[in-house]
Parts: structure tokens; C-alpha cells; sequence
């Protein structure tokens, strides 16, 4: 015999697995259940959990309100190469500057100039150059500068974000997203899906340069 709370479990549990159904969700992309249950990855939606995290585990905490202490964004760019970015991400960055706003931080815009970029093969020069030239510049006045990186194997991302110190690049906080790219985000990158019969899933790239350039 049930008893009235399990009854209500049961409702609730089963209110939960239709809104699935019918909704989708793009947790179950890269699974086998993502013909009948994924969706299409939310650009803004993730670019807002990682505003969010980063801006909540920040240390020093950041100030809000404070028109004269901005917090510049970079585009994120390839892990493997950090000359290259795509269209995926300059939206990743505006999005992240918008949800900056809407937190109540000042937010700008820094774009990567090619005349601050080294060789190939100098990533992590080049990464600490460009912060080098920042503190020179803008950066006097930041309270938080961030960069972000991205990897992909066939359908897998790995997307890095950082909120740099400006001042002694230190990390005063990150956030790690493993991402299941889409046909939409594919295209970003100029990509179609490919049938495979080995799955989806893959290993995870090799360590972060932005983690080798501040530890």
C-alpha cells in the first residue's frame, strides 16, 4: 500500500520526466538518449553560469558598481593555439561581458590585437605579454581581466575561464565546462556531425596553457 508521500514522489517524478520529454535537455547530448531527450546547447545560458561562478568564488571578491574598476573580457581562444580564435569564441565573451552588466560590474571589451602576438609555438610568451602591455595600459585601473580557452576532439569541448589579477596575474578565480557540441556550435566552427561507431566520448586534452602560465 502506498503511503501519500511516496504518491506525491511518484507524481513529481514523473511531472519531471515528461517536462524532459517534451522540453529536452542538453545534459543527454553525446549520450545514447540524445535523439529522443537533447536539445540545442544554450550559448547565453552557459555563458551566464560561467559569469556567475566565476564572479560568486572570486578572491579577492570584486566590486560592483564601480565605474572607475572595470573588468576587461578577451575573446577565448584555441588551447592549442592561442592566435586563433572563432565565431564561437567572440559570442562566448559577449555574452559573458552582458551577464558582467546585468551583475552590476563594469564591463569592457579587449580585443587581441596581431600586433601583441608572437610566434607560433610561444603561447605562453604570448599570453604573458599581453598582460604585461595591459598592466602598461588598461589594467592599472581593472580590477579583474578575463581569458578563456576552449579544445574540442569530434563532438567534446572543454572550455577553461579565468579571472586574472591584472596587477600579479594571479587567478582569483576559475571555471572549468565540458560542452557537447551541436550542429549550431559545430558550424561555428565550420564542422558537421560524423556518424561514429567507436561513441562519442573522448579523453580529455592535455592541461590547460593558462594553467601552465599561472601555477
Amino acid at each position: 500500500m502506498h503511503t501519500y508521500p511516496a504518491i506525491i514522489f511518484q507524481r513529481l517524478l514523473l511531472a519531471i520526466t515528461l517536462s524532459l520529454l517534451l522540453a529536452g535537455c542538453s545534459a543527454f547530448n553525446c549520450t545514447r538518449l540524445e535523439q529522443q531527450l537533447g536539445a540545442e546547447q544554450n550559448l547565453i545560458t552557459l555563458a551566464e553560469k560561467i559569469t556567475d561562478k566565476l564572479t560568486q568564488d572570486a578572491f579577492p571578491p570584486l566590486m560592483p558598481r564601480q565605474p572607475d574598476l572595470p573588468i576587461l573580457t578577451t575573446t577565448f581562444v584555441n588551447n592549442d593555439n592561442l592566435k586563433e580564435t572563432s565565431r564561437f569564441g567572440r559570442i562566448l565573451q559577449e555574452h559573458i561581458t552582458s551577464r558582467l552588466v546585468q551583475l552590476n560590474y563594469t564591463a569592457k571589451e579587449l580585443k587581441l590585437r596581431q600586433s601583441l602576438l608572437m610566434q607560433e609555438q610561444s603561447g605562453e610568451t604570448m599570453l604573458s605579454r599581453n598582460l604585461r602591455d595591459l598592466d602598461a595600459k588598461q589594467s592599472l585601473v581593472a580590477q579583474a581581466i578575463l581569458v578563456g580557452t576552449y579544445s574540442y576532439t569530434e563532438r567534446v569541448m572543454y572550455i577553461s575561464a579565468r579571472l586574472i589579477n591584472p596587477k600579479d596575474r594571479t587567478i582569483i578565480s576559475s571555471y572549468d565546462y565540458r560542452l557537447c557540441m551541436d550542429d549550431n556550435v559545430l558550424a561555428m566552427f565550420g564542422l558537421q556531425r560524423q556518424p561514429s561507431s567507436s561513441g562519442d566520448e573522448v579523453d580529455p586534452p592535455r592541461k590547460s596553457l593558462i594553467n601552465t602560465l599561472f601555477y
